[in-house]
C-alpha cells in the first residue's frame, strides 16, 4: 500500500509540505524572509520611499512658505534643517525598521516602556488616512468636473450669489440728482433708478472668485459651520469609495501588488509638473511669479527672523513623513543586508528637490494669473485648500485649453496622494501582520479590504456639508504635535536608553563596519542636535487666547488681554505653526 501514489487529480494532504511562501501569496521563494516577504527589488522600495514622502504638501505648502519667508533666502534655513533634523531621523527610522523587520508597534521590542510610542504613531496614521483619502477624493471630483467643453467655475453660474465677481464689486457711490443735490446711495438703488455714479465716488469691496464660490457652493456645499452637519454629499461620498477601491486594489497582495502601482503613481507627478512648468514658463507673466518665489525678489535679511527657522525645521519634518511608522514600515520588508544609509540619502535629496522644482511650476501659473489680472503676485498666492481647490484652477481656468490643463492638475494631485495612503495603509496592515502572523498569513485581502472599508465609513463624516470643517480638526489635532512628540520620544528611547553607540552597532551589522569619523556627524545630530532643536520648536507653542482666570475680577493686570471664555464663539487652534489657520 506504501507503494501507491495518488492520481494527479488528486491532492493528497497528508503528505504535502506546506510552506510559509504556499500558505502567503505575498511571500516570494526567493524572499529572504519567508514569514513576512521582502520587496521584489530595489526599485520598488525606493520608489514607494519617494511616492510616501512626497506627498501634497511638496506641492501646495512649500511653494507658499518659500514665498512668505524671503524666496531664495528660505532655501538655507531649508538646506540645513534637513540635515540637521530631517536627514538624522529618517536614517534612524529606516534602519531601525529593517533591523528589526517589524513594524512601528513590534520594532519597540527594543524597548518595551516605549511600545506606546508606536502605539502613537499607528493611531495617527488610522486617523489621517481618514481625512486624506477625502482630499483624494476632491482631487477626483474636480477631475470628472473638468471633462467639459468648459472648465464650470470659468464663469459665474446658476450657483453664484451677489459677490461672485473677478474686479472689486460697487457697493456706494454719490450720485448728483435734481438741482444739484449730492447724495450718498447704495448702487443697487443707483441701478434700479437707471442713475450713474460720479466718477472717482464709488466705494468698493472685493467679489469672491468664481472658483471660491464653486468650491464653497458646489463641490463641498459647505455650511455656516461644524454644529450644521447638513446631508452627505453623494458626489463626493462616491468619489471617496472610488478612492478607497483603488487603495484596497492596489495594496490587496501588500508590498508585492503595491510596490508595481507606485511606478505609475511616484513618477507620473514629475511629468505632469514638467508639462506644467513648460507651459507656465511661456505664458506672459511667469517670470515675475518666478521672482517672487525664488528670484530677485527674494528678502536675505529674513535670516535674521526666528520665524523662518521654524517655517524650514517644521516644514522639513512634515514632508518627509518621519514619526509617522510609514518609513519604519516599509524598510521593514527589506533585505538584512540593504544599505539603508544610502537609500536615506536618496530619498531625501528627492523629496526636498521635488520640493522647490514644484514651486517653479506653481509660480509661473501664479505669475501669469497675476498679469491677467492686474493684481501683485502676493494677492493671488495661497496654500493649502486654498490653492489646490481656488487659486491654482482659477489660473487654469483663464488659459487655452482649461479642461486639459486642470484633468492633468488634478490627476498629479490624485497620484501624489495615492502613494502616501498606500504606506499609511500598509502601516495599519503591517502592525496587524506583526501581532497576527498566522492570521494574516491566509486572510491579507479581506482584512485588507475590510480595514479599507471601515475606514470608508468613518470618512463619510468628511463628505458632509460639515465635511471640510471635520477635515481641518482632524489636520490639526492629529497630524500636529502628537507627531511631533513621538519623534522626541523616539530619539531618548532608541539614543538615549537602549544607547546610541549600541544602535551604531545594529547598523553596522547590516550596513558593514565604518570609521568612527563617518559617525560623528549622526551622533552628534541624534545625541544632541535634533533633539534640542524638536524640543524648540515644541516650546512655541503658545497657550490658547482664552487662558487665564475664568472669573474676571481675578485676572488683574497680568490677564488684562484674554479672551473672555464666556463671549468667545470661535477659538483658534493653536497649531505647529503658531497660526490658526489651516495650510
Amino acid at each position: 500500500m506504501d507503494n501507491l501514489k495518488c492520481p494527479s487529480f488528486f491532492k493528497c494532504r497528508g503528505k504535502e509540505k506546506v510552506t510559509a511562501s504556499s500558505e502567503n501569496f505575498h511571500v516570494d521563494e526567493n524572499d529572504e524572509n519567508q514569514v513576512r516577504g521582502n520587496w521584489s527589488n530595489k526599485s520598488d522600495y525606493l520608489l514607494s520611499m519617494v511616492g510616501y514622502a512626497v506627498g501634497l504638501g511638496n506641492v501646495w505648502r512649500f511653494p507658499y512658505l518659500t514665498y512668505n519667508n524671503g524666496g531664495g533666502a528660505f532655501l538655507i534655513p531649508y538646506a540645513i534643517m534637513l540635515a540637521l533634523a530631517g536627514l538624522p531621523l529618517f536614517f534612524l527610522e529606516c534602519s531601525l525598521g529593517q533591523f528589526a523587520s517589524l513594524g512601528p508597534v513590534s520594532v519597540w521590542n527594543i524597548l518595551p516602556l516605549f511600545q506606546g510610542v508606536g502605539i502613537t504613531m499607528v493611531l495617527v496614521s488610522v486617523s489621517v488616512t481618514i481625512y486624506y483619502n477625502v482630499i483624494i477624493a476632491y482631487s477626483i471630483y474636480y477631475m470628472f468636473a473638468s471633462f467639459r467643453s468648459e472648465l464650470p467655475w470659468k464663469n459665474c453660474s446658476y450657483w453664484a450669489d451677489e459677490n461672485c465677481s473677478r474686479s472689486p464689486i460697487v457697493t456706494h457711490c454719490n450720485v448728483t440728482i435734481q438741482m444739484q443735490t449730492l447724495i450718498h446711495v447704495n448702487k443697487s438703488w443707483v441701478d434700479f433708478n437707471n442713475l450713474t455714479c460720479d466718477n472717482g465716488t464709488e466705494v468698493y469691496r472685493p467679489g469672491q472668485l468664481p472658483s471660491e464660490q464653486y468650491w464653497n457652493k458646489v463641490a463641498l456645499q459647505r455650511s455656516s459651520g461644524m454644529d450644521e452637519t447638513g446631508k452627505i454629499v453623494w458626489y463626493l461620498a462616491l468619489c471617496l469609495l472610488l478612492a478607497w477601491l483603488i487603495v484596497g486594489a492596489a495594496l490587496f497582495k501588500g508590498i508585492k501588488s503595491s510596490g508595481k502601482v507606485v511606478y505609475f503613481t511616484a513618477l507620473f507627478p514629475y511629468v505632469v509638473l514638467l508639462i506644467l512648468l513648460i507651459r507656465g514658463a511661456t505664458l506672459e507673466g511667469a517670470s515675475k511669479g518666478i521672482s517672487y518665489y525664488i528670484g530677485a525678489q527674494s528678502n536675505f535679511t529674513k535670516l535674521m527672523e526666528a520665524e523662518i527657522w521654524k517655517d524650514a525645521a517644521t516644514q522639513i519634518f512634515y514632508s518627509l513623513s518621519v514619526a509617522w511608522g510609514g518609513l519604519a514600515t516599509l524598510s521593514s520588508y527589506n533585505k538584512f543586508k540593504n544599505n539603508c544609509f544610502s537609500d536615506a540619502i536618496v530619498v531625501c535629496l528627492t523629496n526636498c528637490l521635488t520640493s522647490v522644482f514644484a514651486g517653479f511650476a506653481i509660480f509661473s501659473i501664479l505669475g501669469h494669473m497675476a498679469h491677467i489680472s492686474g493684481q501683485e503676485v502676493s494677492q493671488v498666492v495661497k496654500s493649502g485648500f486654498d490653492l489646490a481647490f481656488v487659486a491654482y484652477p482659477e489660473a487654469l481656468a483663464q488659459l487655452p485649453g482649461g479642461p486639459f490643463w486642470s484633468i492633468l492638475f488634478f490627476f498629479m494631485l490624485l497620484t501624489l496622494g495615492l502613494d502616501s495612503q498606500f504606506a499609511s495603509i500598509e502601516t495599519i496592515t503591517t502592525t496587524i501582520q506583526d501581532l497576527f502572523p498566522k492570521v494574516m498569513a491566509t486572510m491579507r485581502i479581506p482584512i485588507t479590504l475590510g480595514c479599507c472599508m471601515v475606514l470608508f465609513l468613518l470618512g463619510l463624516v468628511c463628505v458632509t456639508q460639515a465635511g471640510i470643517y471635520w477635515v481641518n480638526l482632524i489636520d490639526y489635532f492629529c497630524a500636529g504635535w502628537g507627531i511631533m512628540i513621538a519623534a522626541i520620544l523616539e530619539l531618548i528611547g532608541v539614543i538615549w536608553i537602549y544607547g546610541g553607540n549600541r544602535f551604531i552597532e545594529d547598523i553596522e551589522m547590516m550596513i558593514g563596519a565604518k570609521r568612527w569619523i563617518f559617525w560623528l556627524w549622526w551622533r552628534a545630530c541624534w545625541f544632541v542636535i535634533t533633539p534640542v532643536l524638536l524640543i524648540r520648536i515644541v516650546s512655541c507653542c503658545r497657550p490658547a487666547p482664552n487662558w487665564g482666570p475664568y472669573l474676571e475680577q481675578h485676572r488683574g493686570e497680568r490677564y488684562k488681554d484674554m479672551v473672555d471664555p464666556k463671549k468667545e464663539i470661535d477659538h483658534e487652534i493653536p497649531t505647529v505653526s503658531g497660526s490658526g489657520k489651516p495650510e
